[in-house]
């Protein structure tokens, strides 16, 4: 059961087709991204509901993701949340991120269970990379993460409004409970 659980929170995240292109349709990744300030842990402000966070009993509080440097030029994935629905029982799933070359970084393959991965896209950043927005290319899934666990609500509009410009639903945006 906990096994179906880890899949599933590591698998919702992924879009499970082949890598897809930027294009007119789609959201537009940013410019660039430094891998070496990216790095490090980032606390989940705010999401689109997804089901691997949300629906099957679970609901995932102070979620973070951890980011770090593999030798192979790939990046180590650590997604962390406490289940409020589960006494706030520590979940984790892990994932192996590559970057997609050509994209400056901003565009991701992660892999959580070989040989299936999916499209992680960073669409807005914060200069400073103190909040990144992240989304996949079905605008299905997004999150805002900021190193804090707390975010000014000026960034928090800054990036809605990035996210709403991108053509997601950010109406469905809800917060992520931070204990």
């Amino acid at each position: 059961m906990i096994r179906a659980l880890f899949l599933a929170f590591a698998l919702g995240g992924c879009a499970l087709v082949a890598p897809t292109q930027p294009g007119a349709d789609l959201p537009r990744p940013v410019a660039a991204v430094d891998l070496q300030r990216y790095l490090g842990t980032w606390h989940e402000i705010a999401r689109l509901p997804a089901p691997f966070q949300d629906s099957g009993g679970r609901r995932c509080a102070d979620v973070t993701a951890t980011y770090s440097e593999r030798p192979d030029g790939r990046i180590n994935v650590l997604n962390r949340c406490l289940d409020a629905l589960d006494g706030y029982r520590d979940r984790s799933a892990t994932a192996i991120a590559t970057p997609v070359p050509g994209s400056g970084n901003a565009r991701l393959r992660v892999q959580f269970i070989w040989p299936l991965s999916g499209d992680y896209w960073v669409i807005g950043l914060d200069p400073e990379y103190r909040w990144a927005l992240v989304g996949v290319p079905s605008r299905r899934l997004l999150w805002l993460l900021s190193r804090t666990p707390t975010l000014p609500e000026a960034d928090i509009a800054t990036a809605t409004r990035i996210a709403a410009e991108q053509g997601f639903t950010v109406d469905r945006l809800q917060r992520t409970e931070q204990r």
